[in-house]
């Protein structure tokens, strides 16, 4: 069963949950008659990923899916061989010049009659590009290089990348998407046009997601759809998958129900991390077997558990803080009030910091450091 995020995807510009301008701005980049390469910013769940689907669309016609090449690059960060991977991604065909995806050509650029429309495909513009730009002269853009996340690429392939579109990308286009675009190079964002969204507002949140519930014929009880926007926290992709999650387990007529999903999905990862920091456990490796049958040392403790937040579950270091900072204040770890408010204002002090830094996993390593030393004074064992 499809989930709703697939099936209620937007199909045009206007559809975007997001400021009308920045729906304007998408739109005239996509109808270019030479699409720039575009850096998307914003926090989770605004609808970076919704947006450059249709850019690709508009861009590249009814076959976009054929000649558009994706690379998550949280997948890449702290895994072995991630270079040669990303090496790879980019010339598929081997390290000759010809063997990049930028610089090959495809036949779609010329004849977009090769893939037909299906019924109900509609271009995200209104009308293709063979329409809107009949009689002027148009670079024959092939494919779409799209890196998500990138700024998890780090300096070395973020240059790599920079010297592939000053020399190959002339067919090609590349589209970045980013939460911290300070974390990119500024010769990789001189190169593109950046189109920053906002945190989904809580109006557009309850419009979207009352269409929704409206379309699929179901309804939630009084209060719960506000609760779910208000957990949400403008990450709209969160709330259409807690309405959609609630509905399939029908838990939608008690408003309860909806903080205890939330509970016991997310803030007990995080409350071990706690404890172990508190406990002074910041740093523990074992020995484990691995799939191939080594033994390959593996780190425990709460950077352990730091990692698996972060790698595994794909949670970025503000929202470890930001469900740090839930788990304290529901007070169920019945610390004393000194104490709280001591590790309160770490966490305030990490939160302001994040943004600014350039390696996040650093940030909250000093966080849980100094977790502990609270732990110390307090003689916390929780």
């Amino acid at each position: 069963m499809a989930s709703w995020l697939e099936t209620h995807a937007p199909k045009s510009f206007e559809d975007l949950a997001i400021p009308l301008d920045i729906c304007r701005i998408l739109g005239s980049a996509a109808v270019s008659s030479s699409p720039p390469h575009i850096l998307i910013a914003g926090p989770s769940g605004v609808g970076k990923t919704a947006a450059w689907r249709l850019v690709a669309r508009q861009v590249l016609g009814p076959g976009w899916k054929n000649t558009t090449h994706i690379l998550q690059a949280r997948d890449l960060s702290r895994t072995a061989g991630a270079m040669k991977k990303f090496e790879d991604f980019l010339r598929p065909g081997g390290s000759g010049k010809a063997g990049s995806l930028a610089g090959t050509s495809s036949l779609d650029a010329f004849d977009r009659g090769i893939v037909k429309t299906e019924s109900g495909d509609i271009a995200p513009a209104g009308s293709e590009n063979d329409i809107l730009l009949a009689g002027r002269t148009r670079a024959p853009v092939a494919r779409l290089i799209v890196i998500e996340d990138a700024d998890k690429l780090g300096a070395l392939r973020q240059s790599y990348l920079r010297r592939m579109m000053e020399s190959e990308a002339h067919t090609s286009r590349f589209i970045f998407t980013a939460r911290a675009p300070s974390r990119i190079l500024d010769a990789l964002r001189s190169r593109c046009q950046s189109i920053r969204i906002p945190s989904t507002s809580n109006e557009q949140m309850e419009r979207c997601i009352s269409l929704i519930l409206e379309s699929e014929k179901h309804t939630l009880t009084e209060g719960l759809l506000g609760d779910i926007i208000h957990v949400s926290s403008g990450n709209l992709r969160k709330g259409i998958f807690l309405s959609e999650l609630l509905i399939r387990a029908e838990r939608t007529t008690d408003r309860s129900s909806l903080h205890n999903l939330v509970a016991s999905t997310t803030l007990t990862p995080v409350q071990q991390l706690l404890e172990l920091s508190l406990r002074g456990r910041i740093h523990e490796w074992h020995w484990e077997k691995s799939s191939t049958g080594k033994n390959v040392r593996s780190l425990k403790g709460a950077m352990g558990r730091v990692d698996e937040l972060m790698m595994k579950h794909a949670l970025a270091a503000e929202d470890v803080i930001d469900q740090i900072h839930q788990l304290l204040i529901r007070g169920r770890l019945l610390l004393p009030e000194g104490a709280l408010a001591e590790l309160l204002d770490v966490l305030a002090r990490c939160d302001a910091s994040v943004p600014r830094s350039m390696h996040h996993r650093i940030q909250i390593e000093k966080l849980l450091h100094e977790i502990s030393e609270i732990g110390k004074k307090w003689a916390l064992t929780v």
